[in-house]
């Protein structure tokens, strides 16, 4: 029960800005840092995301959303694969590659016909990584995958009685 009260706890003081395309050109210092990661491999592209400078960046965090744009019916689709972080051997950066993307799963509800629409459909991951204005957040994944982001800020600390 009290992990269950902290956790609500921690989802409330959380408050989301908009979900944003990654498609930021780096800065030229972004740019110069870009140098030390290697480029995207055949099938491959490189998300770079640029963040700007804040007051307090150690109250925000940024939320990888990776997904594609598919025809679904009613039912409600993740996507399969493994959105790993890595260290950038003799610099320490940290970057995220996604090997590959797998159909996933979905529910197996009974959709009426004419349901089918597009929408995201992202992966079950979506990891919460820290702001940092002076490193650009890199990621590596197939060609035919889209990356977005999300801003999560934090809100006063509150007290327990």
């Amino acid at each position: 029960m009290r992990l269950f009260v902290l956790t609500s706890i921690a989802t409330l003081a959380l408050s989301a800005c908009a979900t944003t395309p990654v498609e930021a050109q780096p800065t030229n210092d972004a740019a110069k840092q870009l140098e030390a990661f290697p480029a995207a491999k055949t099938g491959e592209k490189r998300h770079v995301v640029s963040l700007p400078q804040l007051q307090n960046e150690d109250e925000v965090k940024v939320e990888l959303i990776v997904g594609q744009t598919k025809t679904i019916d009613c039912n409600r689709h993740t996507l399969g694969g493994e959105l790993k972080e890595e260290t950038l051997q003799g610099w320490g950066y940290t970057y995220y590659s996604l090997p590959r993307v797998t159909s996933g799963v979905s529910t197996m509800m009974g959709c009426p016909a004419g349901s089918e629409r597009q929408a995201f459909v992202t992966l079950a991951q979506q990891p919460l990584v820290r702001y940092n204005s002076h490193l650009p957040i890199v990621l590596y994944t197939p060609d035919d995958v889209e990356v977005r982001y999300r801003l999560w800020r934090a809100e006063e600390v509150r007290k327990l009685d």
